[in-house]
């Protein structure tokens, strides 16, 4: 079986790499974990938090499982560097709980791709506070 390509493929250029962190960025804001998990390779390692994923099952069940916790959940992401098969981000994102608490959450994203484009790796270090809602600086849904 062929793997698909998912463009831009490394190595990066400032300019693929921006491109490669905008696509992330509105893939994560369309909350379909099924369609986010297509960006990664299908044994992709991740560190989120103090969460560690293997793959894109295991994927797929964490975003739904956070989509349904983090309501109007709304991201950006901005490029950090960039080398070879390797991009790092800076990003935040806001969401409310059911209680209708909001937070801001901010971190950093170290990615590693394959020939293909596919992340097969991704470490998120995430720091979360809690905002009013007039604090809100990401647009509303």
């Amino acid at each position: 079986m062929t793997t698909p390509q998912r463009p831009p493929l490394p190595p990066f250029t400032e300019e693929s790499a921006r491109q490669k962190v905008q696509l992330a960025e509105d893939a994560w804001n369309t909350r379909d974990p099924e369609k986010v998990a297509l960006g990664y390779t299908e044994d992709s390692e991740w560190r989120n938090r103090d969460v560690f994923l293997t793959g894109r099952k295991e994927i797929v069940g964490f975003l739904a499982d956070k989509w349904r916790k983090e309501l109007g959940y709304r991201l950006r992401k901005e490029l950090w560097a960039y080398h070879g098969n390797r991009i790092a981000v800076r990003f935040e994102y806001e969401y409310h709980d059911a209680g209708g608490q909001w937070f801001r959450a901010y971190g950093n994203e170290n990615w590693e791709f394959d020939e293909n484009g596919l992340m097969r790796k991704r470490y998120a270090s995430i720091n979360d506070l809690a905002i009013s809602a007039g604090d809100r600086r990401i647009a509303r849904d």
